[in-house]
C-alpha cells in the first residue's frame, strides 16, 4: 500500500473517520439509487468499514490519549535511574529476561522465547531522534549476535530514522507504544510526576 494512499491515510486516522465515510456512502446510496440497486451501493462502502475495524483492532489495549500524555510528561521529568527502573520492571512484567548491559549503544539485553534483543533507551528525553543512534544500535545488534532491537523514547523520530528502522526491522517504542509499555507506572495526579509506593518521586 502506498504511504500516502487514501487507505494508508485512513489507517493512520481515528477509526470514526473511515467509519463515517462508510456511513455517508451507505446513506447516499440508499437515498439516490433505485431500491434494486441500493444494496450494492450500500456495500460499496464496505472497504471503509473494514479500515475502521482495522484501526480499532490496532488500538486495542492502548491507553487513552490523556493517559499517554500523562505518562510521557512524567517520563520526561524522570532521572535516568528512575526511568531505567521503570523500563526494566515493564520488560520483566511482559515476560522478558532482562540484563543491564549499559553499553554506549544499548542499555539492556532481553531474551524471550530463545530470541535475544538489545534495548536502547538512554536518549528518552530527546525531542527528535535521528538516524545515528539507530545505526549505532544496529551495529551493536550485529556485533552481539542479537536477533532484533528496541529503541525507546518519549520523543519522535525523523523520517530518515523511521525509514532506517523499517529497513533494518528495528522496533521503535514511543508515544502510545511507550505509554502501553509503562501502563502500570504510578503517577501522582496532583503533580504529574512518577510516584513510588505512594510517595512522590
Amino acid at each position: 500500500m502506498a504511504k500516502n494512499s487514501v487507505f494508508a491515510l485512513l489507517l493512520r486516522a481515528q477509526w470514526w473517520v473511515s467509519g463515517g465515510i462508510a456511513l455517508v456512502i451507505a446513506i447516499i446510496a440508499w437515498a439516490i439509487l433505485p431500491r434494486q440497486y441500493a444494496i450494492y451501493g450500500v456495500f460499496s462502502g464496505m472497504p471503509f468499514l473494514v479500515v475502521s475495524v482495522m484501526v480499532l483492532w490496532r488500538k486495542r489495549g492502548l491507553p487513552s490519549d490523556a493517559r499517554v500524555a500523562e505518562i510521557l510528561q512524567a517520563t520526561r521529568a524522570m532521572s535516568w535511574k528512575d526511568f531505567s527502573v521503570e523500563i526494566e520492571r515493564a520488560l520483566v512484567r511482559d515476560g522478558f529476561e532482562v540484563t543491564r548491559i549499559e553499553q554506549p549503544q544499548a542499555d539492556f539485553s532481553i531474551i524471550s522465547g530463545g530470541r535475544k534483543a538489545l534495548v536502547s533507551c538512554k536518549r528518552w528525553k530527546a525531542a527528535s531522534n535521528g538516524i545515528e543512534p539507530l545505526r549505532d544500535l544496529h551495529r551493536a545488534v550485529e556485533a552481539g549476535g542479537a536477533d532484533y532491537s528496541f529503541y525507546i523514547t518519549a520523543g519522535d523520530f525523523t523520517p530518515n530514522a523511521m525509514q532506517f528502522a523499517v529497513d533494518h526491522k528495528m522496533r521503535l517504542v514511543h508515544g502510545a507504544g511507550l505509554a502501553k509499555l509503562l501502563r502500570e507506572m504510578k503517577i501522582d495526579k496532583s503533580t504529574g510526576v512518577r510516584a513510588i509506593s505512594g510517595q512522590k518521586a
